[in-house]
């Protein structure tokens, strides 16, 4: 055995982990000896040990991360009985705190904490030797972004045809959001604009199409942003999709130009909100111009073709029900294409512990150690908001109901949509596994059941049905009548989102 196997548990296939390829491209001479095996949540651990036993590696590092640290585990310690002379390295954010008490690092032989780049290649370099470091935890060393290998030769011509690709044009973040791991990051590092736009340009010309942008900041530096912009611009294509994540409140006019230059459908945009109350937000030390993200969340939405996702999170100290709901309202007033309405976690390492016994924030002990309660929040008034998150993918961000949404949701969209919450959660004990048919005669049955007409409700719940492409018909469908099938905009960008999936 001399091979180095690197492996992770995606969250799905379309999810090609970009830390892998990171890795492997600065493995030097041991490179041809490092091959990348990747797997999704629901694969048993069992499986994906005797997979990685296939290829009879020497090391195997996994990416730990918040969504995979319990099936990690499990197949290390699957590993550790059937073949313990196999040495294991683990590294990623998950593990790059508080390593005492989680049971991968305690399952490992070695521990990379921050960084990995450089730091794994040596430690691989060292362990082949037969010069085995005697320290478990290795804290990452940071190079400096010029001396690293690019990650982008080692997507494959398979990764390019049917899956995301991840890019990043810099690394790191310079807010202090207590939340976000980022906090802990002095700066934000970009790499050599010319260097990195020739990588992108290899990727555009071996036939990739969706990339997903990883950068915290992506409009932090306006001259980077416009010069990757102008480079999509001279590339544009019908299957091309770019994800970028933004700033709410820095959009300048010369930003605001380029984007309006794209078809719909082209650009997504991720754009975190997460609290509109200044007094929280001064809490988690978050610094926003609420007055310029709305007014850049409205240019964007009325004037620019970008499909936009924006997030909100719930459970933040100091936030109640009241102020949360007034958020969303605030929020929804604006008419994004998505709301994702996020539950807090405790991510180790996160600065955001410091509220936990002032504000007693009370996380759940399994990941993703969302929190369960506050001191503004019960149990009871999470799990609502739980299952308003869950109801309102399905409803409002589906793109499947806008002719029954403004019924649904008239002038108080947070109050009455929670109201809709609680009486489907009383009538059916669910939140996953509605079929169409199912949730279109929920929708149904509790609008005519708060007084709305009934012709208009079974009008406006047949109409979103059928748009969606169903060539069924609903019970309470009047007999003879078909309504016009056609797909809106929010629809159709939805479409486009997964066009490559």
């Amino acid at each position: 055995m001399s091979g180095i196997t690197l492996t992770t548990i995606n969250a799905r296939f379309v999810h090609a982990a970009l830390g892998l390829r990171c890795l492997r491209a600065n493995m030097g001479e041991l490179r041809t000896e490092t091959r990348i095996r990747e797997f999704v949540l629901g694969d048993r651990p069992a499986d994906i040990a005797e997979r990685l036993l296939a290829d009879a590696p020497k090391i195997i590092g996994f990416g730990v991360y918040i969504w995979n640290t319990e099936e990690t585990a499990r197949t290390i310690a699957i590993l550790k009985r059937v073949a313990p002379e196999i040495v294991i390295v683990i590294g990623g954010p998950e593990v790059s705190h508080e390593t005492e008490g989680q049971r991968p690092c305690a399952l490992a032989d070695y521990v990379i904490t921050g960084w990995g780049d450089v730091t794994f290649p040596r430690l691989c370099a060292d362990i082949v030797s037969g010069q085995k470091p005697e320290q478990k935890i290795h804290a990452g060393v940071q190079p400096p972004l010029k001396d690293l290998v690019m990650p982008y030769g080692e997507y494959t011509e398979e990764d390019i045809a049917r899956r995301f690709i991840y890019v990043e044009a810099s690394r790191g973040c310079p807010f202090k959001c207590e939340f976000c791991l980022s906090a802990l990051d002095k700066t934000a590092w970009p790499f050599e604009e010319g260097r990195f736009l020739r990588e992108l340009k290899g990727l555009y010309d071996r036939g990739a199409r969706h990339f997903r942008f990883v950068d915290r900041t992506f409009n932090l530096k306006i001259a980077a942003s416009l010069a990757i912009l102008e480079f999509f611009l001279e590339r544009l294509s019908d299957d091309l999709f770019i994800h970028f994540e933004l700033i709410p409140d820095h959009l300048p006019e010369k930003l605001k130009s380029a984007i309006a230059r794209f078809p719909a459908g082209r650009l997504h945009f991720e754009v975190g909100i997460q609290t509109w109350d200044t007094a929280v937000q001064a809490r988690i030390s978050r610094k926003q111009d609420n007055a310029a993200a709305e007014a850049n969340l409205r240019w964007l939405r009325e004037e620019s073709p970008a499909l936009i996702h924006v997030d909100l999170i719930a459970g933040l100290p100091g936030e109640d029900l009241e102020t949360f709901g007034r958020g969303f309202d605030r929020l929804h007033a604006l008419r994004p294409h998505e709301i994702q309405v996020g539950i807090l976690k405790r991510l180790r390492g996160a600065p955001i512990d410091r509220h936990t016994e002032p504000h007693a924030m009370r996380y759940s002990p399994d990941a993703p150690y969302v929190v369960l309660a506050t001191d503004k929040l019960d149990f009871g008034d999470v799990q609502r908001i739980v299952r308003f998150a869950r109801y309102w993918d399905l409803v409002g961000n589906s793109g499947r109901f806008h002719r029954t949404l403004p019924l649904l949701l008239a002038d108080q969209p947070f109050a009455r949509f929670m109201r809709f919450t609680d009486w489907l959660y009383v009538h059916t004990g669910k939140t996953h596994e509605f079929a169409l048919e199912k949730l279109c005669g929920y929708l149904h049955q509790f609008l005519t059941g708060n007084g709305a007409a009934a012709d208009a409700v079974a009008a406006a719940v047949a109409g979103d049905y059928e748009a969606s492409g169903a060539k069924g018909r609903l019970p309470f469908m009047a007999s003879g009548t078909r309504p016009e099938r056609k797909a809106g905009l929010r629809g159709k960008l939805r479409q486009a989102r997964h066009v490559h999936a």
